[in-house]
């Protein structure tokens, strides 16, 4: 493991410089690129170049929280895709490979031309919760019809287990209305998991409504625990049974 002298100006601009030699190595850049997400970015692309200029065989690239990952498409004409921007930016700076954990959209694998591995955490968590021994009927739901194929690959770790899914609609950035279910709660442990939770907005609003469709428990899972704004508050003040993450992206303690 290699010390890294990471130096923040008065400006806001960054200095980063390797304090061992990097010539002929191949090197490992891990960082995820949370708040402040811009800032964890600009770290990481001069951390690619300064390793590059000091001639670094191969740089991988671990990025367990991939950032601007929700602006992979154009949802309106003139929005920007800003996660195959991300992509370019950091195959400029000389990115050899990179490593993620559970994209929020699969499909942003494409927007690079190197090789980019998309691991998940489903496994980890579906062990977690088989170590539960639940006594009821376990459905794992989905918040949305994206992470539908996260649900079954969960399900799939929970014995004798169903899925659901809510469908919701977003009128704006971290505000969703949850519609409908599709699937059956009632008397069953709800299980939802999802790739993120940031103000946990949407969240609370899908678990309400698996509480009114007879939900007998809820518990909740996802890989990056972002946790903006209201959303410890919200969780805290809500009949959540249990909130599982990972450690993807670095929480204060409180």
């Amino acid at each position: 493991r290699g010390k890294i002298d990471v130096r923040h100006f008065a400006d806001g601009e960054i200095l980063i410089e390797p304090l061992v030699s990097v010539r002929g190595k191949h090197v490992y850049i891990i960082q995820s690129t949370s708040s402040p997400v811009s800032e964890t970015y600009m770290e990481v692309l001069i951390a690619i170049d300064a390793c590059k200029r000091a001639s670094a065989e191969e740089i991988t690239i671990v990025m367990p929280y991939y950032g601007y990952a929700r602006q992979d498409r154009k949802a309106r004409a003139r929005q920007p895709i800003t996660s195959k921007l991300m992509a370019n930016l950091l195959q400029t700076a000389g990115a050899d490979r990179v490593v993620t954990i559970d994209l929020h959209a699969p499909q942003i694998q494409g927007f690079f031309d190197i090789p980019t591995d998309d691991l998940t955490a489903v496994a980890m968590i579906g062990q977690y919760y088989r170590n539960k021994n639940f006594q009821d009927e376990v459905v794992v739901v989905s918040p949305d019809h994206g992470g539908a194929t996260r649900a079954r690959r969960l399900s799939d770790t929970i014995p004798n287990s169903t899925i659901a899914i809510i469908d919701k609609r977003r009128t704006k950035p971290n505000v969703a209305e949850a519609m409908n279910l599709i699937g059956d709660v009632d008397g069953k442990i709800a299980v939802v998991i999802d790739d993120m939770v940031d103000t946990a907005g949407s969240l609370m609003g899908g678990i309400n409504m698996l509480y009114e469709k007879g939900a007998k428990e809820v518990y909740c899972a996802c890989t990056h625990g972002i946790l903006s704004g209201p959303a410890i508050e919200r969780i805290s003040n809500s009949d959540i049974k249990e909130l599982l993450i990972t450690n993807t992206i670095s929480l204060k303690e409180e």
